[in-house]
C-alpha cells in the first residue's frame, strides 16, 4: 500500500526547496552584485545552490528510506527524486539565468553556469542519442530549462495556494 499523505509531504517539501533555491540563488547573485561583476556573482552563489538543493532532496530521500513507510511508498519516492532531481538542480541556476536576463548579459560566460550545462549535457546527450540524432540535443536542452522550470513553477504554486488562500480569509457567504 502507497502512503499518499507521505508523498504529498515529500511534494511539498520539494517545491519549498526549488522556492528556497531560486530566492536564496537570486537574492545571492543580486547582493553580490554589489562587491563583483554579475559572472563573479554567479560563480561564487551557484555552486552553494546546487550543492544546498542536492542536500536537501539527499536528506529527504534518506528521511523516506529510513522510515516506515512500505516499500512501495519508498519505491515511489525514490523514482519521484530521480525524475525531479535535474528540475530541483534547475532552480538556483535559473535565478542567475532570470537575472542575466534583465541585466542584458550573457550567462554563459559564467563558469558555474557552464560547468552545469556541461553536467547535465552528460545526462541529457545519451538520451537525445537514443531518441535520435545529435541536433535533438539543443531541443533537449531548451525543453529541459522550460519544463524545469514549469515544475518547479507548478509545484510552488500548488503549495503556496492553499496558504495564500488562508491568509485572505473566508470565502464570503452569500445570501439566499
Amino acid at each position: 500500500m502507497v502512503s499518499l499523505a507521505h508523498l504529498k509531504r515529500r511534494l511539498g517539501q520539494y517545491a519549498a526547496v526549488w522556492v528556497a533555491g531560486f530566492l536564496l540563488s537570486g537574492a545571492g547573485i543580486l547582493a553580490g552584485l554589489f562587491f563583483a561583476d554579475l559572472m563573479t556573482a554567479a560563480d561564487v552563489v551557484l555552486p552553494a545552490g546546487l550543492a544546498l538543493a542536492a542536500l536537501a532532496l539527499g536528506a529527504g530521500l534518506t528521511a523516506s528510506l529510513a522510515s516506515r513507510e512500505t516499500p512501495a511508498t519508498k519505491l515511489l519516492v525514490l523514482a519521484g527524486a530521480g525524475l525531479l532531481a535535474l528540475p530541483l538542480l534547475w532552480a538556483p541556476v535559473s535565478a542567475a539565468v532570470a537575472i542575466a536576463f534583465f541585466a542584458d548579459r550573457s550567462i554563459e560566460y559564467s563558469e558555474a553556469y557552464a560547468a552545469f550545462q556541461i553536467g547535465v549535457s552528460r545526462v541529457l546527450f545519451p538520451i537525445s542519442q537514443w531518441i535520435g540524432d545529435g541536433d535533438l540535443f539543443g531541443r533537449v536542452w531548451t525543453a529541459f530549462q522550460w519544463v524545469s522550470t514549469a515544475v518547479g513553477f507548478a509545484s510552488a504554486v500548488v503549495n503556496i495556494w492553499p496558504m495564500l488562500r488562508r491568509l485572505l480569509g473566508p470565502e464570503p457567504v452569500g445570501e439566499v
